[in-house]
Order: structure tokens, then sequence, then C-alpha cells
């Protein structure tokens, strides 16, 4: 089964817009794990624009109590510390989640918009990854479904990839949909042989999640924006569970 991994960015980006702690991102992360979540997901950048680290400490504290759930932390590992945010790398060692998934961002982006160019990243990221995994996090790297990228992704000793779903989503309903699908395909099958797992998310929703679920030795979905699109509507309980439906079920 594909596990659903819950990014719960929004949650915080709302809060923050007021004063004091409503909405509580501890208590909807519960919520979420409750009905079915198999782990949460946040994104903590420097600008602190949405999830803080105070936020990543209290959810760290919370899934490490719980048995089956995982605590993914996904970020640049390059962000330097910035007032109260402690840098990167300093916060995942702090936490110690079960997987961090590094993602080539800068706060100059309104979201994650690209996979890493590990020709350009590659050595300086080697023993990044190789640190994270002797402090016993599985590493993640965030991926556009690019043959050669993926190679490389294997040789500086990636545990996983997150394959960049963004523009098979933004392809959904047109001719070029299917098109991309079968490159995020590829991509899954030649991971898969050179003995990586296979993450995916960005602006997967419960359209385009059913046909992408397809996607053969699919380990993790991180679904943040459209999740909580869709808890406006059909409330957050309800919204977990017709995710892992769609996501398992394939309908």
């Amino acid at each position: 089964m594909t596990a659903l991994s819950i990014n719960l960015n929004k949650v915080s980006l709302l809060r923050n817009s007021r004063e004091g702690n409503y909405p509580d991102i501890l208590s909807h992360a519960q919520l979420c794990i409750d009905n079915g979540a198999d782990g949460i997901t946040v994104h903590p950048r420097p600008d602190q624009r949405h999830i803080r680290p105070s936020d990543v400490r209290i959810l760290g504290e919370l899934i490490r109590s719980l048995a089956g759930v995982e605590f993914n932390i996904e970020g640049n590992p390059f962000a330097p510390a910035v007032a109260d945010y402690p840098g990167f790398l300093p916060l995942v060692t702090e936490i110690q989640p079960d997987q961090c998934t590094l993602v080539p961002d800068g706060d100059d982006q309104l979201t994650s918009d690209h996979g890493f160019d590990l020709f350009q990243s590659g050595k300086a990221l080697a023993p990044i990854i190789a640190r994270l995994k002797s402090q016993g996090m599985r590493v993640s790297l965030f991926m556009d479904p690019d043959a050669e990228q993926i190679k490389q992704a294997a040789l500086i000793g990636a545990d996983r990839i997150e394959l960049y779903t963004g523009p098979f989503a933004a392809a959904w309903g047109t001719e070029s949909a299917d098109d991309l699908f079968n490159q995020h395909k590829q991509a899954a099958i030649l991971a898969t042989k050179l003995g990586m797992g296979v993450n995916a998310g960005h602006d997967l929703n419960l359209h385009n999640l059913v046909k992408f679920a397809t996607i053969p030795n699919l380990l993790e979905v991180s679904i943040g924006h459209a999740f909580i699109v869709d808890s406006l509507t059909m409330g957050m309980a309800s919204a977990v569970q017709t995710y892992k439906k769609r996501l398992n079920n394939h309908q």
C-alpha cells in the first residue's frame, strides 16, 4: 500500500494570519492521524511563513509517541540560520525525523517548483546525505522525472526520491498528461531498479491521484494544498479518509 503523508503547512499559514495559536497544528495533526494518515509532513522555511521550528518540535514529540506513523521534514539543506530559525540541518538533527526530504527551494519561491540538478549540487549533497543517514534518518531527494538525474541520486546515496508532480498536475485534463504520467512511471521504475524507494508530491489531488497512484512501487505521497482545500468542504476527517481510499483503491 502507498502511504499518505499529510502536509500541514497551510494550517500554520492560516494560524500565522492572527495572533495566538488558532488553528492549533498539533490537534489537526492528531485528527489526521486518527483518521488514517500514515505520516505528517512539514516544510519549515527560514522566513517562517507557515511552519515554525516550535511547530516542528511539538509535532516531533507527538509522532515519536505513536507507532506506525512517520514524520517527514522537507526543506533546503543549505538554508542557513536566520533569527530564531536554526538552519535546516541543525533543525532536522535536533528532531531526528523518520524521513528527511531535501528540496532545492529558495526564500524567493512561492512553493517548490523543480527538482535537484545533481550535476551541479550532487557533490555538496553527498556528505549531507551520508551524515543524515548516519543519524538514522531516511533521506529522500526532490527530483524531476529525469533518468540521468535519478541515476545521480543513486550514486550519491539517496534512499528515496520524491518525484515532483507539479507539471503532471498542471497538465491534468490535457493531451500532455499521459506523456507526463509515463515520464514519472519510467522514472519510478528506474529508481526502483537502482535500489531507491519512490515518493511523490506537489499538487496531487482527488482527481489526478487516482491515475498517479498506479505508478509501480509508489511508497508514499505527500499532499498538502489540495488536501486543505478539500477539508474546507468535506471536513478534515472525511478528507483524510477519502484520500486514503483514492490512493489505495484507485477509485
